[in-house]
């Protein structure tokens, strides 16, 4: 009588191949091309020595971290607001958030465009209104003008791990407290903040590494003189075809990413604790 032999199980390393496949011929590849291109002889010392790259180098720290800044202020604001006031279509608010994560960047700079640009309705307004032939709202086009856009597209990514943290909070610390006579904003600095604060530095964490890498927003809002890393890309690659110091850039772009997306994901993981 014919023995039933044991059916061989696939080892999982196996399973593994095809997208690790996918995943060098994707991306490993192309990163493994732009660092073997940025070794080139001198092109190191001369991108790193050129006034034009530290120049970007500043621009892309400060507007990330400016924005970084502002985000986590206005996110928290206003998930405070949405989280613990009650308001009608409170709800769909929430739930707008969501889509809004969907928008491209260049969306958002374009309806800014609209409003308070050269042209926009606001400069439409005030030159109807007074009889000027241009109007003041000259903003955009300066880092202000690339700060605001940052700012208005990236808060709702400060926002959702804030409310999802506030979903969790149990209400009666707030009954309490508001029992004891403490005001609003002594609840909300005593009681609220503190449980916000890994939700506020995930968020923050997360935009940060995004900003760095930003791209759109600031082609988008033309703003003249104001030159990040990736603008910094664009420019060596495209109208210089210099690749060798656009991938030496590129290089440190995503240099200073990967950084900062460990110390995302560490802090991310705290949040989780």
């Amino acid at each position: 009588m014919p023995t039933t032999g044991t059916p061989r199980t696939i080892p999982p390393w196996v399973w593994a191949l095809p997208p690790v496949a996918v995943l060098a011929v994707v991306f490993l590849y192309p990163l493994a091309l732009v660092i073997q291109e940025s070794l080139a002889p001198g092109a190191y010392a001369d991108v790193l020595a050129s006034a034009s790259f530290r120049e970007a180098l500043v621009t892309t720290v400060w507007l990330a971290v400016a924005s970084t800044a502002g985000c986590l202020v206005l996110g928290f604001v206003l998930a405070v607001v949405i989280a613990f006031v009650p308001f009608p279509g409170g709800k769909a608010v929430s739930k707008f958030i969501d889509v809004f994560l969907s928008f491209p960047s260049f969306l958002i700079t374009l309806a800014l465009l609209f409003l308070y640009g050269t042209v926009g309705m606001a400069n439409g307004l005030w030159t109807d209104v007074t009889g000027d032939t241009t109007g003041p709202f000259q903003f955009l086009t300066t880092p202000w003008g690339v700060l605001l856009a940052e700012i208005t597209y990236f808060t709702p990514f400060v926002m959702r791990p804030l409310l999802a943290a506030f979903s969790q909070m149990e209400t009666a610390q707030l009954e309490v407290a508001s029992s004891l006579g403490a005001r609003p904003l002594r609840i909300v600095r005593q009681v609220i903040l503190p449980e916000a604060l890994p939700a506020l530095a995930a968020g923050g964490s997360l935009v940060l590494v995004m900003c760095l890498n930003e791209f759109g927003i600031v082609l988008f809002t033309g703003a003249k003189g104001v030159t990040t890393l990736p603008m910094l890309v664009y420019g060596k690659a495209i109208l210089e075809s210099d690749y060798a110091a656009a991938c030496v850039v590129a290089v440190v772009n995503v240099a200073l990413s990967v950084g900062l997306y460990v110390l995302y994901r560490g802090v991310s993981r705290r949040a989780d604790a």
